[in-house]
């Protein structure tokens, strides 16, 4: 009887003693553009934070999380990214160098680039609105100039599903 507490009590003592890893899991991303990491990813509210002090002409490199709203249909050669306060960010990408997927609205992002202040003529929020299976309604209701937060990424992560 003695020997089966004894080796209870010792069994006990010693997986009390073992380190517990407390470290949260890492996160897995798909890449696209340059490899990039998330460290120091700033959140979307603090980018449009940014963009409030913004001018015409202004440039900041930064890296921030977001999630995609719309992503160019054709290619995949941009994508609107969520800001908060019903704002977002048109996002091309450096040199035409890459592409997001075409079925990436909804994901989880990280981009890494640059932010600036951007007037999109008529005639280029047509082409996108076009690109985007816009009804030809909707882009016949374009007619005026518009102040973008835009944004040339050079990298990519796009959270991958857990599943």
């Amino acid at each position: 009887m003695f020997t089966r507490v004894f080796s209870v009590a010792l069994l006990s003592m010693v997986l009390s003693c073992k380190q517990i890893d407390s470290k949260p899991s890492e996160v897995a991303y798909a890449t696209f553009g340059d490899s990039i990491s998330a460290d120091d990813a700033i959140s979307k509210e603090a980018l449009f934070s940014k963009y409030q002090s913004m001018k015409e002409g202004d440039t900041l490199e930064l890296k921030f999380t977001s999630k995609i709203i719309d992503v160019c249909q054709k290619k995949g050669c941009w994508m609107n990214v969520d800001l908060g306060e019903d704002e977002q960010a048109f996002v091309k990408f450096k040199d035409y160098g890459f592409f997001m997927p075409l079925n990436s609205k909804g994901e989880d992002i990280i981009v890494n680039g640059k932010a600036f202040l951007s007037i999109e003529t008529v005639e280029d929020q047509k082409h996108y609105a076009k690109d985007a299976g816009k009804s030809q309604q909707a882009i016949d209701s374009i007619t005026t100039p518009i102040k973008t937060y835009a944004f040339v990424a050079n990298g990519v992560l796009i959270k991958k599903n857990e599943n």
